[in-house]
C-alpha cells in the first residue's frame, strides 16, 4: 500500500470550535461531531459559538414556534448575514434537516432547536452524517469540517452526544456608575475526555471572557430548560424586570427588540409578528 493511500484515507486532525472565551485555554468543542446545548440561554450561547468560526450556519426551527432569531439581537456577536434559517414542521423533519445540513459538509455550522432531547438513534445518525461530512469537506477541498450543534429543552439531555453544556443568566454586575456586560453561567455537564466544570462568562468590550466559577450558587434558581428565571421573570413577548442590575443592559435589549423581554434568559430572538 503506498504512502499517498494512506495520507489520503488515514486520520486527519479535525480541530475544534473554542467555546466563547475558551481559546486560550483550550475549551471547546470537537468538529465533525454533535453537541448539546440548554439551558435558558441556550441560544445565546450557540450565537456566540457562531461567532467563533467562519462561514454561512444553517440554523433549523420548529415551524409551531412563534418565535424567529432576531437580526440585529444576532449582530451583537456575528454576523446575521451568515445565517441560513430553516423551518421544519415535524421534529423527524428538524432531524432529518440537520442529518443532511451535516452530512453534505456545506455549512461548517449546524443548529437544530428542539422541544425535547432526541433518542440515541437518531443521535447516532447525527454522528454518522458529522463524520460523513468532515470526509465530504475533506475531498471537496473546502477544509473546514462541520459541527453539529442540538439546542434542547425538556428535563432529560440526549444520550451520544460527544458533549453536553448548559448556560442560565447571572445578575449583572452594572451599576449607575458603571454599566457592565452580560454575565452568564456556562457548565459542562458532560464531554468526552473531560469532566464537569463551570465558569462565568462575560462579555467585556465586545469580547467574551472566561472565569472560573468553583463553588458560585446557581443563578437566579433558573429551572430545567425552561426559561424561567426566578421571581419577576416574564413569560416570552411578556414585560419583565431587568436582569437584576438595576438597569436593562442596551447590549441585551437589542436581544428582544422592544418587546421588553427579560435580558439574557432566552437569547437572541425576536417575535414572531
Amino acid at each position: 500500500m503506498s504512502l499517498s493511500i494512506l495520507s489520503d484515507h488515514g486520520p486527519r486532525a479535525r480541530g475544534m470550535v473554542p467555546m466563547p472565551g475558551g481559546a486560550a485555554a483550550g475549551i471547546g468543542l470537537a468538529r465533525g461531531r454533535v453537541h448539546e446545548f440548554r439551558g435558558p440561554s441556550r441560544v445565546a450561547l450557540a450565537v456566540q459559538v457562531m461567532a467563533e468560526c467562519r462561514g454561512p450556519v444553517l440554523w433549523i426551527t420548529p415551524g409551531w414556534q412563534a418565535e424567529r432569531i432576531y437580526p440585529d439581537g444576532v449582530a451583537t456577536f456575528a454576523d446575521p448575514s451568515r445565517l441560513i434559517c430553516a423551518r421544519a414542521r415535524r421534529v423527524e423533519d428538524i432531524l432529518w434537516a440537520m442529518e443532511e445540513g451535516l452530512r453534505s459538509g456545506a455549512v461548517p455550522l449546524v443548529v437544530a432547536e428542539m422541544p425535547a432531547a432526541p433518542g440515541l438513534t437518531p443521535v447516532r445518525r447525527l454522528q454518522l452524517a458529522a463524520e460523513a461530512g468532515a470526509e465530504a469537506a475533506h475531498h471537496a477541498g473546502r477544509g473546514i469540517v462541520p459541527l453539529g450543534v442540538m439546542l434542547t429543552g425538556g428535563e432529560e439531555g440526549a444520550a451520544g452526544v460527544e458533549s453536553r453544556w448548559r448556560m442560565a443568566p447571572l445578575p449583572s454586575e452594572s451599576s449607575l456608575l458603571e454599566e457592565r456586560g452580560a454575565m452568564w453561567r456556562l457548565e459542562r455537564e458532560r464531554a468526552r475526555g473531560a469532566g464537569p466544570a463551570a465558569w462565568v462568562l462575560r462579555r467585556e468590550g465586545g469580547r467574551a471572557v472566561m472565569e472560573g466559577a468553583a463553588g458560585r450558587p446557581p443563578p437566579y434558581g433558573c429551572s430545567s430548560g425552561r426559561g424561567a428565571c426566578g421571581p419577576g421573570a416574564a413569560p416570552r413577548g411578556g414585560a419583565g424586570g431587568d436582569g437584576g442590575g438595576g438597569g436593562v443592559n442596551p447590549a441585551l435589549r437589542v436581544f428582544f427588540g422592544a418587546r421588553g423581554l427579560r435580558p439574557g434568559c432566552c437569547a437572541a430572538r425576536g417575535g414572531g409578528r
